[in-house]
Protein backbone atom coordinates (compact mmCIF):
# COMPACT_ATOMS: atom_id res chain seq x y z
CA UNK A 1 0.00 0.00 0.00
CA UNK A 2 1.44 3.32 -0.78
CA UNK A 3 2.22 6.08 1.91
CA UNK A 4 -0.53 8.26 0.27
CA UNK A 5 -3.55 5.72 0.78
CA UNK A 6 -2.12 4.55 4.28
CA UNK A 7 -2.72 8.41 5.43
CA UNK A 8 -5.72 8.59 4.22
CA UNK A 9 -7.18 5.08 5.36
CA UNK A 10 -5.76 6.59 9.05
CA UNK A 11 -7.40 9.84 9.19
CA UNK A 12 -10.56 7.87 8.06
CA UNK A 13 -9.80 5.24 10.56
CA UNK A 14 -9.42 8.21 13.23
CA UNK A 15 -13.28 9.06 12.25
CA UNK A 16 -14.58 5.41 12.34
CA UNK A 17 -13.35 5.91 15.95
CA UNK A 18 -14.90 9.39 16.80
CA UNK A 19 -18.27 8.30 15.17
CA UNK A 20 -17.61 10.53 12.35
CA UNK A 21 -19.24 7.32 9.95
CA UNK A 22 -20.23 9.81 6.74
CA UNK A 23 -16.52 11.60 6.94
CA UNK A 24 -14.93 8.00 7.35
CA UNK A 25 -17.05 6.78 4.33
CA UNK A 26 -15.88 9.52 2.28
CA UNK A 27 -11.81 8.87 3.11
CA UNK A 28 -12.72 4.87 2.89
CA UNK A 29 -14.23 5.64 -0.85
CA UNK A 30 -10.90 7.69 -1.79
CA UNK A 31 -8.49 4.83 -0.43
CA UNK A 32 -10.38 2.16 -2.69
CA UNK A 33 -10.51 4.72 -5.91
CA UNK A 34 -6.82 4.90 -5.66
CA UNK A 35 -6.13 1.29 -4.98
CA UNK A 36 -9.16 -1.26 -5.99
CA UNK A 37 -7.53 -4.21 -3.99
CA UNK A 38 -7.07 -2.41 -0.80
CA UNK A 39 -9.20 -5.04 1.01
CA UNK A 40 -9.25 -2.95 4.77
CA UNK A 41 -10.18 0.03 3.09
CA UNK A 42 -13.63 -2.33 1.35
CA UNK A 43 -14.13 -4.07 4.37
CA UNK A 44 -13.97 -0.49 6.54
CA UNK A 45 -15.54 0.99 4.58
CA UNK A 46 -19.04 -1.46 4.71
CA UNK A 47 -18.88 -0.92 8.26
CA UNK A 48 -19.25 2.72 7.83
CA UNK A 49 -21.52 2.07 5.04
CA UNK A 50 -23.57 -0.59 7.46
CA UNK A 51 -24.23 1.64 10.14
CA UNK A 52 -24.92 4.61 8.00
CA UNK A 53 -28.08 2.81 6.58
CA UNK A 54 -26.81 2.70 3.07
CA UNK A 55 -27.00 -0.91 3.11
CA UNK A 56 -27.01 -1.83 -0.98
CA UNK A 57 -23.76 0.35 -0.94
CA UNK A 58 -22.52 -1.61 1.90
CA UNK A 59 -22.95 -4.83 0.33
CA UNK A 60 -21.02 -4.14 -2.60
CA UNK A 61 -17.91 -2.84 -0.44
CA UNK A 62 -18.57 -6.13 1.48
CA UNK A 63 -18.92 -8.28 -1.70
CA UNK A 64 -15.46 -6.77 -2.75
CA UNK A 65 -14.19 -7.22 0.72
CA UNK A 66 -14.71 -10.85 0.22
CA UNK A 67 -13.71 -11.15 -3.26
CA UNK A 68 -10.65 -9.48 -2.09
CA UNK A 69 -9.89 -11.82 0.86
CA UNK A 70 -12.13 -15.04 0.57
CA UNK A 71 -10.57 -16.23 3.79
CA UNK A 72 -11.53 -13.63 6.23
CA UNK A 73 -13.71 -14.25 8.87
CA UNK A 74 -14.42 -11.03 9.56
CA UNK A 75 -15.54 -10.13 6.23
CA UNK A 76 -17.94 -13.00 5.91
CA UNK A 77 -19.23 -12.30 9.26
CA UNK A 78 -20.08 -8.84 8.09
CA UNK A 79 -21.75 -9.62 4.79
CA UNK A 80 -23.90 -12.22 6.85
CA UNK A 81 -24.59 -8.79 9.00
CA UNK A 82 -25.58 -6.64 6.31
CA UNK A 83 -28.22 -9.56 4.17
CA UNK A 84 -29.37 -10.05 7.34
CA UNK A 85 -30.21 -6.37 7.32
CA UNK A 86 -31.61 -6.16 3.79
CA UNK A 87 -33.59 -9.10 4.79
CA UNK A 88 -32.14 -11.57 2.58
CA UNK A 89 -32.22 -14.72 5.01
CA UNK A 90 -30.63 -17.48 2.86
CA UNK A 91 -27.84 -15.49 1.58
CA UNK A 92 -26.59 -14.25 5.76
CA UNK A 93 -27.16 -17.99 6.35
CA UNK A 94 -24.50 -18.61 3.16
CA UNK A 95 -22.16 -16.07 4.68
CA UNK A 96 -22.36 -17.12 8.14
CA UNK A 97 -21.74 -20.60 6.86
CA UNK A 98 -18.82 -19.40 5.55
CA UNK A 99 -17.67 -17.11 8.95
CA UNK A 100 -18.66 -20.88 10.58
CA UNK A 101 -15.77 -22.72 8.22
CA UNK A 102 -13.47 -19.99 8.61
CA UNK A 103 -13.78 -20.02 12.35
CA UNK A 104 -13.05 -23.82 13.18
CA UNK A 105 -9.82 -23.14 10.81
CA UNK A 106 -11.37 -24.42 7.84
CA UNK A 107 -11.08 -22.34 4.12
CA UNK A 108 -13.37 -20.88 1.84
CA UNK A 109 -10.98 -20.80 -0.97
CA UNK A 110 -8.31 -22.91 -0.98
CA UNK A 111 -4.61 -21.94 -2.17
Amino acid sequence: MSEAIQEIYDEASGHLALGELDEAAVLYRKCVAMDPNHFDSWHALSMALLKTGHLKEALGASLQATSLQPNDLLAWTALSQIYVRLGDIPNAEAAKANSRILSLGGKVVRN
